[in-house]
């Protein structure tokens, strides 16, 4: 005996309505998923660029004070190179003295210049044109003066006069000149 007119059909669990519910929780989950993945990704990303500021931060700090170092030792030079522009310009101011002390009768044919000292190679008409002329003049600026005379074919006399600075005179004027140095270093006007 029948009881259906119909033929009888399997019947699932999946139903139109668990379906569509069913689809609607794996589009939600999904989309979770997704915008998890999202946020890991740009935390991440945060995290590296965070770490990456953080060195050039670093960077930065040790090239500012590297920097700070070359503008300390380029002033360091700067000083030296006006420093030696000041002693060479007092040094040619000195030569230049040196040669207008030689008067227009004697004729030098070298100067020697020491750390302490004067060395002058000539020729004179004569010892008293020397001593009158030339001799008084260094003997004012040096302690020690000596001269050598030796005659010429032509009659004439050469010369050689070795002057000297007294060295404890020389060394206290080096060291007072180091100390007024370094007092206009430190912007000491005393």
């Amino acid at each position: 005996m029948k009881y259906s007119y119909i033929k009888p059909r399997k019947k699932s669990i999946f139903t139109a309505e668990l379906k569509i519910t069913m689809t609607f929780f794996i589009m939600t989950l999904g989309m979770l998923f997704l915008t998890y993945t999202f946020l890991v990704y740009k935390d991440l990303r945060f995290s590296q660029e965070r770490d990456e500021i953080i060195q050039k931060r670093f960077d930065f700090g040790v090239a500012i004070e590297d920097m700070k170092e070359q503008i300390v030792f380029i002033e360091k030079e700067a000083l030296l190179s006006e420093r030696i522009y000041t002693q060479n310009a007092v040094l040619k101011d000195s030569i230049a003295n040196l040669f207008d002390l030689i008067p227009q009768r004697i004729t030098l044919s070298e100067a020697s210049l020491l750390e302490n000292g004067l060395i002058l190679f000539g020729i004179t008409p004569s010892k008293d044109v020397y001593n009158f002329m030339l001799q008084a003049p260094l003997r004012s600026i040096f302690h020690k003066t000596y001269s050598s005379f030796y005659p010429q074919p032509n009659g004439w006399l050469k010369f050689v006069s070795t002057n000297y600075i007294e060295e404890e005179s020389y060394e206290t004027n080096i060291s007072n000149s180091r100390n007024q140095e370094i007092k206009e270093e430190n912007g000491d006007e005393n």
